[in-house]
């Protein structure tokens, strides 16, 4: 069944029947009859859409029915399964946590069980995809999954029958109190239940004696307009603007506060990079023009395009931008790009790492003509390209070595920590109740860094001298610190223990604790 924009598109296009429209009948026809060899005719069409946006702007695009129900589930706040949390070790699924109230803590799945079998199919030692594991576990709400379990110190292999049902996907990554009065709330991605998951985690720092918010939207690529329009609110007063979108054929849409924002006092210090983009630029942007808040970090992505879903017959779906959207002194902060050269646009941020605007802020120029003023303050701000930040906080390039970067990409350190975690989780849950305590207390074992270092060098990742171990070790104990937290608590706690070397992170508490 056609959706409502799907018909009316329909209807326009066969009431206007142009030349080109023909033109492109009768290629289709013209392929599908007289080709010399058979044709998949949906894939055909599909690639003359693909065609068509390609050469459009860099954020038009098409997705396959697999692809749309992909990309909508994070957004739409949950998806249907078994409930846990896993990686993958030693070609096993491991559960690291059971999703807290969802169908596998129900029945007696704990933190540490190997999943090696789902409904009579052994997905253990047998080099299955990580994909192909997910699409085992996930399955219709009300559906069962056999699961074959084993667990550590239970010689027989244990038996589950799950109920798959709802899983809430959260767009929150982490809330909690960075320092007395200052709390910390970092924003993975914009969904339909962000505004509902910050509310609550508003009232649980208030709860704690939160007075002031550092809000973090480093590495945040957007998501909808919607959610980002109801998070500024919670920082603005009635009527303040917070974003306007207008595009050719689209009138112009405003967005403004209502007033009844939980966040109207204290202050506010917005985190960004040069991976914030979309919905993040629009909050950023509303709270600096507004003057609400500072913003620290690094220049931001810059994408002020805004694209409308129009779902297709078969569940695929084309996302069409319409319009631009503008923050609330009227900058447009869409970075140039040339139709049809998408590598250009997404090698972007690289170079600009090449010609040092992520190290120096003296790097980064901006026209003149690109000059707005903020609305209360009248402080001197740039569009056309990303927001920049009150603060500029360079990017480190000597902080991860690069023995550093290759265990990590190669999942050395990951892998080494779920094997320390799996062996010591009930030893550390004992000697550590508490995450303060283990915060206050935990150093990472040499043994652990060795186990780290000896696979690496299986895996040929080698240091140079023994000057880059040492270069290494500082933020690789941070790394596996944070991670082992993570995995007897959650992610709050792995923020908890990384953010105390984010030097974005340290500047804003610096400006909350300073004033």
């Amino acid at each position: 069944m056609l959706t409502a924009a799907a018909c009316m598109l329909a209807a326009s296009a066969t009431a206007q029947v142009s030349e080109s429209l023909r033109k492109l009948a009768i290629a289709e026809s013209a392929v599908l009859n007289l080709y010399v060899d058979s044709v998949n005719e949906g894939k055909l069409v599909e690639d003359a859409i693909r065609g068509m946006l390609e050469k459009l702007d860099p954020h038009s695009s098409y997705s396959t029915p697999k692809e749309t129900k992909q990309m909508t589930e994070p957004l739409n706040g949950s998806f249907e399964g078994i409930g846990v949390q896993f990686n993958i070790m030693d070609d096993t699924l491991m559960v690291i946590q059971p999703v807290s109230g969802g169908p596998s803590e129900r029945v007696g799945i704990v933190a540490g069980d190997r999943i090696v079998g789902v409904n009579d199919t052994v997905i253990a030692g047998v080099k299955m995809s990580r994909e192909e594991i997910m699409r085992r576990l996930r399955g219709p709400k009300g559906t069962h999954a056999h699961l074959k379990v084993v667990r550590a110190g239970i010689r027989d292999t244990l038996r589950f029958d799950v109920i798959r049902d709802k899983i809430p996907v959260f767009s929150l990554d982490a809330t909690y109190m960075i320092r007395p009065g200052i709390g910390y709330i970092r924003i993975g991605s914009f969904s339909a239940t962000t505004h509902n998951e910050f509310l609550e985690s508003l009232a649980k720092l208030r709860d704690q004696g939160m007075r002031d918010l550092v809000l973090d939207l480093q590495g945040n690529g957007g998501g909808y307009l919607q959610a980002a329009a109801d998070i500024a609110n919670e920082f603005l007063e009635r009527g303040d603007l917070i974003v306007y979108t207008k595009g050719l054929r689209v009138p112009r849409q405003e967005f403004t506060a209502h007033g009844n924002g939980q966040m109207r006092d204290g202050r506010v210090v917005v985190l960004v990079d040069e991976y914030s983009a979309s919905a993040a630029e629009i909050v950023t942007g509303a709270i600096q023009d507004q003057d609400r808040g500072e913003v620290v970090g690094r220049r931001t992505f810059g994408k002020g395009l805004v694209q409308r879903p129009i779902d297709l017959p078969d569940g695929s779906m084309i996302r069409l931008t319409i319009a631009h959207y503008f923050t609330p002194s009227g900058r447009c902060i869409q970075k140039p790009y040339e139709k049809g050269k998408q590598r250009d646009y997404q090698m972007d941020v690289v170079n600009r790492l090449k010609h040092g605007e992520l190290t120096s802020k003296d790097s980064i120029h901006f026209s003149d003509s690109l000059r707005f003023e903020t609305l209360r303050k009248h402080r001197t701000v740039y569009g056309g390209g990303g927001i920049m930040p009150d603060y500029f906080v360079p990017l480190d390039t000597t902080q991860y070595s690069r023995l550093h970067r290759e265990l990590a990409a190669k999942s050395v350190i990951i892998q080494q920590n779920l094997h320390y975690v799996d062996a010591h989780r009930k030893q550390l849950k004992k000697q550590y109740q508490t995450f303060e305590d283990f915060k206050q207390q935990f150093e990472v074992p040499q043994e652990l860094i060795d186990n780290v270092l000896n696979e690496g060098k299986k895996q040929n990742i080698t240091p140079k001298d023994d000057a880059e171990v040492e270069q290494t070790l500082p933020q690789l104990r941070v790394q596996l610190k944070g991670l082992i937290a993570r995995d007897l608590w959650d992610m709050s706690e792995y923020y908890a223990i990384v953010n105390e070397e984010n030097r974005i992170v340290l500047k804003a508490l610096e400006l909350l604790e300073e004033k």
